[in-house]
């Protein structure tokens, strides 16, 4: 008997996939593993698959509801492409899972079901408007209007990383300098203090003694610690991705109006430093008339998991 929905989840860097029976507020199994070195839409279906053997065995699904980091065609299931795994162009991934599975299946973008997620089962309950933000491997955004998730006419609504608040900064990876998701991205935060510590060899004492000295092995968490333990440099680090999107947020709230922005993502554990300049930069950027509320997100991680089973219910409700 088919009796449990299935939550996948495609990430830049990691792949996660959940079973639950409906009406139930937890997981029945959950399955996580990194997509390893060099990943391609090819290497992370097989491990999607191997997750998927191990939660449900021979058991065929109810439904699935499918996360992916990238831009989707909520309408077709067709991921257009991810920005950092290869050989995802045009994949018919609505079609290949409901061939696989025997079972209806619902995809759209990481951001856009991290919205779902929140707004049924998290800091968004009881909201009619939101914007979700997820800060992490990249930048994206996800709407809820009038209760109801909000893509755009192409599926391509809510994609704040891409929003260029500094058109003379850096190069960002989409091909326009100064995006949001340049300046606040945990790789690009990386990037930008390893970057600094080059041009600046008397700075950053303490994250070069936290590395011991090897730059290539900081990441945006490290940058975090350093900054929270006094490194004037890595705090610089820090203030700019809040400032970035402080900007992006508060042009949203001008553009949109909603009640609520929720953010979640790796970033937004960098401490009180982050969430004081976006909240600070956010006020300063947006109408004064204009109310809304930051909240960071209630689901952590597992958002785009639970906005998964919300897109499943809604294809048996179809």
């Amino acid at each position: 008997m088919n009796h449990k929905i299935l939550a996948l989840d495609f990430g830049g860097t990691k792949l996660a996939a959940a079973t639950l029976i409906p009406g139930e507020q937890k997981w029945h199994q959950t399955r996580r593993q990194l997509s390893g070195n060099s990943p391609t839409a090819a290497t992370d279906m097989e491990i999607m698959r191997s997750l998927i053997r191990e939660l449900l065995g021979d058991e065929k699904p109810l439904a699935i509801g499918v996360s992916f980091g990238g831009p989707v065609d909520a309408k077709t299931g067709i991921v257009r492409l991810s920005h950092h795994v290869s050989g995802w162009e045009n994949t018919p991934l609505q079609e290949i899972l409901e061939a696989e599975y025997n079972a209806p299946v619902r995809v759209d973008n990481d951001a856009n079901v991290a919205a779902l997620g929140e707004y049924k089962f998290g800091a968004g309950q009881g909201c009619e408007s939101l914007f979700y933000i997820t800060i992490s491997t990249g930048v994206g955004g996800g709407w809820i209007l009038d209760g109801r998730p909000w893509q755009g006419s192409q599926g391509m609504a809510g994609e704040i990383g891409h929003t260029v608040v500094k058109p003379d900064g850096p190069l960002c990876l989409c091909g326009k300098r100064g995006c949001v998701e340049r300046l606040a991205s945990g790789p690009y935060i990386a990037q930008q203090v390893r970057q600094s510590l080059h041009e600046q060899p008397e700075k950053g004492e303490i994250i070069r003694n936290l590395v011991n000295h090897q730059l290539d092995n900081i990441t945006a968490e490290i940058v975090s610690q350093a900054a929270n333990t006094g490194d004037e440099l890595c705090q610089n680090a820090i203030k700019l991705a809040g400032w970035a999107i402080g900007v992006g947020i508060g042009n949203a709230a001008n553009f949109i109006n909603p009640q609520r922005f929720i953010l979640g993502g790796g970033v937004t554990k960098a401490g009180d430093l982050f969430w004081h300049q976006v909240r600070q930069i956010s006020r300063q950027t947006a109408l004064p008339e204009i109310d809304f509320e930051i909240f960071p997100a209630q689901l952590g991680d597992e958002a785009p998991l639970w906005g998964a089973v919300a897109l499943a219910e809604t294809s048996l409700l179809q």
